[in-house]
């Protein structure tokens, strides 16, 4: 079985975030593999083990991402490829599923893996949109994944419950948290992790018009949100309490 894990570089979770000249600052910030990723890396690793066949991890990415491919191999992903994304310009979700499309195509897969989300900008779209671009089924925030055959059945939460589906590869899939519970990577994993293939790749390496590849969103501001001020406590009777209540809904809150 050959499984691709599509998987973002993101700032640590515990990282502080700080603005300057109206951009997040990434000054000594230390990077990891974006949190939902794990989940898809690590069942990709089952299937391995399951059904046999390769896992290759992709992402797209400066220089510094190759840790993160590093890492997933570590943990037990055979290969990883690498897109340089120095030449895309105004990038967004759109940009990146075209890319990692691009790169897929010359590749051979039963099931594409990767986190619903990632935690620096919470879209959810690269998943769906790169399985439309590939023209394969698509299920999102999977808790559950068995395969048998070409026969594919996952469960998702749904508003509570539990959703069954069933459908067929090839399939693209996302991870949600409760799938499985990611590996540490061990120290004879990141030592031979240090001598699996890595491939590199510019977006001249791709047929892909650069022109095509510029995002269809911008972002137009970042700011941090507003500290949060000290509560007030009402006093006096409680017909008063609530009359005093209502206008600073009104006045200050401005939410009613």
């Amino acid at each position: 079985m050959n499984i691709l894990v599509c998987l973002k570089q993101t700032f640590d979770t515990e990282e502080r975030i700080t603005i300057e000249d109206g951009q997040i600052s990434d000054d000594g910030v230390e990077f990891v593999i974006n949190p939902y990723d794990e989940y898809a890396v690590e069942e990709a690793i089952r299937l391995r083990d399951e059904h046999g066949g390769e896992v290759t991890v992709i992402t797209v990415g400066p220089d510094r991402a190759e840790q993160a491919l590093r890492t997933a191999m570590a943990m037990g992903a055979d290969k990883g490829i690498i897109v340089d994304d120095e030449d895309l310009e105004d990038a967004d979700e759109y940009s990146i599923a075209k890319v990692l499309a691009a790169v897929i195509d010359d590749l051979e897969y039963d099931i594409i893996l990767g986190g619903y989300m990632a935690v620096d900008d919470g879209s959810a779209q690269v998943g769906p949109r790169l399985a439309e671009l590939l023209e394969i089924p698509h299920i999102s925030t999977i808790t559950k994944l068995t395969v048998d055959g070409d026969k594919v059945e996952v469960e998702k939460d749904v508003e509570g419950d539990t959703e069954t589906i069933e459908s067929k590869l090839p399939i693209l899939v996302t991870a949600q948290q409760g799938l499985n519970e990611p590996r540490y990577p061990s120290l004879p994993g990141i030592m031979k992790a240090k001598k699996k293939p890595l491939e590199q790749l510019d977006i001249d390496d791709l047929d892909l018009d650069e022109d095509e590849l510029e995002g269809k969103t911008k972002v137009l501001e970042t700011f941090l949100p507003p500290e949060k001020e000290a509560g007030k406590i009402l006093e006096g009777e409680l017909e008063d309490q609530v009359k005093e209540l209502v206008g600073l809904l009104r006045n200050e809150a401005k939410v009613i």
